[in-house]
């Protein structure tokens, strides 16, 4: 290495090294058009405080906008074969995953880590859009049972965050397999008695929305996402109909008992734990109750005594105590007559 790798290179690197840009310190809503300061829509979690525009994040802000602080833990990913069909289309499959690793810091669409949602034991995964779509192949189908199985040997809860736009077509078949995997883990799930909420976020589409992400006891969604299957065009031009206002969004699922509650980002942690607290509530110990008894005394005397204020008949009076699963038939024919019609005048 010479010196004009050592100095002067670097030197002249700092020296036209990019100052940040204005472009770079407003972000333009994508439906209002209105421009944000960066911090004031960091500050809104990337909600639009003209609109309210819920803009996508990424799996990393979503952990700290779900997660208690101090609380995560990553999940580390099994690893399976990156590219069994040898697929390649413009670009060769394996350098689409390398140029996606290098944009997101590795890993595959779906992140995990466990932790507490307002105390409450939790797994959650999240599939990031920003990496290849947060499309479902073999390593998303790996990912989930691993978090599924976590979550059953922590005895939490488990929360899927979806943003797909499907199976991912470079995997063919084996991308298609991962939906009934996903649902086959969910069992597991079923089994321990674990709740399994979904938080759907714009946009959950494909073979995502046709397995795991409609599958929850709750299922939570953003104002505004787009969840459905197929895309509005294919819909509309295969039924050769209008489409309705709103259709395919969270609001108008929630109107036709698609989803259970339409949460702001600012209250989703909020909402998704009070759902888990309520579903992960343990039965508290009941306290062991005495066994009934029967005792041979005539109702009337029981009444005159109250009555008289005079304490009740002597504890060695003569009981039986009743057996486990014991039918016990009364006899009516001791009675007095008056004095039952008395005791069922009584208000107390």
């Amino acid at each position: 290495m010479s010196w004009l790798d050592n100095y002067v290179r670097p030197r002249i690197q700092q020296l036209v090294r990019r100052a940040p840009s204005p472009q770079d310190l407003w972000r333009q809503c994508d439906d209002c058009t209105q421009m944000i300061f960066h911090r004031d829509l960091e500050q809104a979690m990337m909600v639009c405080p003209n609109c309210g525009h819920h803009m996508r994040i990424g799996a990393e802000q979503r952990f700290k906008l779900l997660l208690d602080a101090g609380s995560r833990e990553d999940l580390v990913m099994p690893e399976v074969a990156l590219d069994p069909l040898k697929f390649r289309d413009q670009k060769r499959y394996t350098e689409r995953l390398k140029d996606a690793h290098n944009k997101n810091g590795g890993g595959d669409a779906l992140k995990a880590a466990s932790g507490t949602i307002e105390g409450v034991p939790a797994v959650v995964t999240v599939l990031d859009f920003s990496f290849m779509g947060g499309s479902m192949g073999a390593a998303v189908g790996a990912g989930f049972l691993a978090a599924v199985q976590k979550a059953v040997e922590n005895k939490a809860g488990f929360i899927a965050v979806t943003a797909s736009g499907g199976a991912r077509m470079q995997e063919g078949i084996l991308s298609l397999m991962q939906m009934p995997r996903t649902v086959a883990a969910l069992g597991l799930l079923k089994d321990a008695g674990l709740p399994y909420i979904t938080v759907l976020t714009d946009p959950t589409t494909g073979g995502v929305s046709a397995s795991f992400a409609m599958l929850g006891d709750v299922a939570i969604a953003e104002p505004l996402a787009a969840i459905g299957f197929a895309g509005q065009r294919v819909i509309k031009e295969t039924i050769g109909q209008t489409l309705p206002d709103g259709f395919q969004r969270a609001e108008y699922l929630l109107d036709h008992g698609m989803l259970d509650i339409v949460a702001p980002r600012d209250e989703l942690k909020a909402t998704v734990g009070c759902v888990l607290s309520l579903l992960l509530e343990r039965k508290v110990e009941e306290e062991p109750v005495q066994d009934l008894v029967f005792a041979s005394i005539p109702v009337d005397v029981v009444i005159d005594t109250e009555e008289q204020g005079e304490p009740p008949p002597p504890a060695d009076t003569e009981v039986t105590a009743l057996k486990e699963d014991a039918l016990v038939e009364a006899d009516f024919s001791q009675v007095n007559p008056e004095a039952a019609k008395k005791a069922d005048e009584d208000p107390r």
